[in-house]
């Protein structure tokens, strides 16, 4: 059977089950690529297969355990309480004002590059307000995501560095005409912004809204006994100091992890007791993220090993017809959000990007176009069923995934549009060669 044909009909019939919330994304990210699997044929090699997609996603899910653990734990020693109390006192509990302060904490916050970092402090600091005003969290989650889908194609970011690693491209030359793009995207999201402000004062009404919020309303933490505001500096110098750390690349992000959240214990909570009391009040948040990391490595794994995802991106190409060649840059952009969507940054960006780059040469459309088109996908590529940090968003903010991908998907396309139109003004790839 056609491996191309075969692997759209997974990816289609994985995406169905989820959003039609007939099966767990646990359940079917392992009994869905298996099934496929074995009508391609391939069901000797399958045991291999996943071994190595969940080798290749085992720094990830060590990376997400101790991520949740050290600023869960931060979070219940009271660290974020004055940052939530600055918040209530900027934005008078005023739900507009919340949500446009949403997209720019989000991203300043998203400026380390690293998805899951944003989303654990954003959200420590967030969801206390949303809940306190009865807000949607859809929107939180929605103007969270995006945000940090734009703020991630810095240099250090994830998507850029793999496009220039792809094509063998300067990270900062491929990156500067993108900025641009990014305000644009950053506006587009404001302005979201204030329109879901506007139909949440309408909804929740001004005087609601507005109520005083009394101290104990102000903590983060949901364990008062685990506070430690004795400790406030020390814990906020070494949230700094790991920032610090991660940006530098002194070390990998799973060991710095590691460390952050030894030391944090062993600093805040000496106690054998109080230590095992700690990881035991955060195990289930941390095992429904982590063990939907290893289930994403079986479906990559599968996806790869197979075939399929060469297949897919060498009839993707296939099909452009040649008069449309030399519009290869905005067809890039355009392609980038679906197949990032179905497919991993890694499968997109080093499996279809240099079959994309080369189908452009042939009708003089540079290398470094095609690059920056790819990333235009990004903020819809992080609604992907295939992405670790969503499922730490949806999980920490209280929300169903199928939920999100259905809320955010329109939005995050639009930006993408957005940052696309902006980039062919702004000549970050040309609209024709």
């Amino acid at each position: 059977m056609n491996l191309a044909l075969l692997g759209f009909l997974m990816v289609a019939t994985f995406i169905t089950l989820i959003m039609t919330k007939r099966m767990t994304p646990l359940v079917a990210l392992i009994v869905i690529p298996s099934l496929f699997g074995v009508i391609a044929g391939q069901a000797a090699g399958l045991g291999d297969m996943m071994i190595d997609g969940i080798k290749n996603l085992a720094p990830t899910g060590v990376m997400l355990l101790f991520a949740i653990l050290f600023f869960s734990t931060m979070t219940d020693t009271g660290l974020f309480d004055p940052l939530v109390a600055r918040l209530v006192k900027i934005v008078h509990g005023d739900p507009l004002l919340i949500l446009l302060g949403t997209v720019v904490l989000c991203s300043i916050v998203s400026l380390d590059g690293d998805g899951s970092t944003t989303y654990i402090i954003t959200i420590a600091a967030l969801l206390p307000l949303y809940k306190r005003f009865d807000m949607n969290r859809l929107y939180l989650v929605c103007l969270l995501m995006v945000t940090s889908g734009i703020m991630n194609l810095t240099p250090w970011g994830g998507p850029t560095a793999r496009a220039a690693s792809a094509l063998k491209l300067d990270p900062a030359t491929l990156f500067l005409p993108l900025i641009p793009g990014m305000i644009a995207g950053l506006a587009f999201l404001l302005g979201l912004a204030f329109w879901f402000g506007i139909k949440e004062r309408r909804r929740l009404g001004k005087v609601q809204a507005r109520q005083s919020v009394a101290p104990s309303d102000l903590g983060v933490s949901q364990y008062p006994e685990a506070r430690r505001p004795h400790l406030r500096w020390f814990n906020g110098l070494l949230v700094v100091a790991l920032l610090v750390l991660l940006v530098w690349g002194v070390l990998p992000l799973s060991v710095l992890m590691m460390i952050a959240f030894a030391i944090a214990m062993i600093v805040n909570y000496p106690g054998v007791a109080q230590q095992k009391e700690r990881i035991a009040a955060h195990a289930g948040n941390v095992l429904s993220v982590v063990s939907l990391i290893f289930a994403a490595g079986i479906f990559t794994g599968i996806l790869g090993g197979t075939g399929m995802v060469e297949a897919m991106s060498k009839e993707v190409v296939g099909v452009i017809p040649p008069a449309l060649g030399p519009y290869m840059a905005p067809i890039t952009a355009l392609l980038s959000m679906p197949f990032t969507f179905f497919i991993s940054n890694d499968a997109f960006y080093f499996g279809m990007l240099p079959i994309l780059a080369e189908a452009g040469a042939h009708y003089g459309v540079e290398p470094m176009a095609i690059a920056r088109a790819s990333l235009m996908g990004q903020p819809v590529h992080l609604l992907s069923p295939l992405v670790p940090s969503t499922y730490l968003l949806v999980s920490l903010a209280g929300v169903d995934l199928a939920d999100h991908q259905r809320f955010t998907l329109l939005p995050a396309a639009a930006v993408g549009i957005v940052m696309t139109l902006v980039g062919m003004i702004a000549l970050a790839f040309p609209f024709v060669a």
